[in-house]
């Protein structure tokens, strides 16, 4: 079982970020538009146990995705499990048309333009996601996928390449948290399960 070691932080300039990954050597991708509805369980509340469960859409596949409580009060290392739900816009309906069965209920949709870039450092190979967030802000994402024995190094990789990067204040809320944080609202298309096509 492995985790997701994770950092985020504020960002004013995105593609001011940018130009110091590429003096790295990292090749920042194209922006891409990821689409996130999240929903929260029929006997037990995400919010207190710090876990969540969504239907992503990028480009056009689709995953559905568990994260888990937060194993540290200073990074936003957890457990991930995400399946792949294939490309066409069907399946991902039934998927979402299967959670509200259930009594899963959509609460919010988190839309996103996302570059990702991978930095050589210190030996690993950290990606880096360059975030605009709809009704939320401008964010940069330092993230590896580490076995349990491997956290507390994976979390030094990722504390000394943002300092080299000049990040800092990091926000340990999710995108989930801070837009319902900042009175965001659940889209139509969403609380039905549609998705853009």
């Amino acid at each position: 079982m492995n985790y997701e070691v994770e950092q985020k932080f504020p960002v004013a300039d995105l593609a001011e970020l940018a130009g110091r990954l590429t003096a790295l050597g990292a090749t920042v991708s194209p922006p891409q538009i990821e689409a996130d509805v999240y929903y929260a369980h029929p006997a037990r509340d995400f919010a207190a146990t710090d876990e969540a469960l969504r239907i992503r859409r990028k480009g056009t596949s689709h995953f559905l995705t568990y994260k888990g409580p937060k194993v540290d009060a200073t990074t936003k290392t957890r457990r991930e499990l995400e399946l792949p739900l294939g490309s066409d816009e069907e399946s991902a309906a039934a998927w979402a048309g299967l959670l509200q069965t259930l009594d899963f209920t959509p609460i919010a949709e988190i839309r996103k333009s996302r570059c990702k870039a991978h930095v050589a450092w210190e030996g690993r190979r950290i990606e880096v996601s360059l975030d605009d967030v709809a009704g939320v802000g401008t964010y940069a994402e330092l993230e590896l996928v580490v076995a349990p024995s491997d956290l507390e190094p994976a979390k030094a990789h990722i504390a000394s390449l943002a300092a080299a990067l000049g990040l800092s204040g990091s926000e340990r809320r999710s995108y989930l948290e801070l837009f319902l944080n900042s009175g965001g609202m659940l889209s139509r298309r969403a609380a039905s399960g549609e998705h853009d096509a």
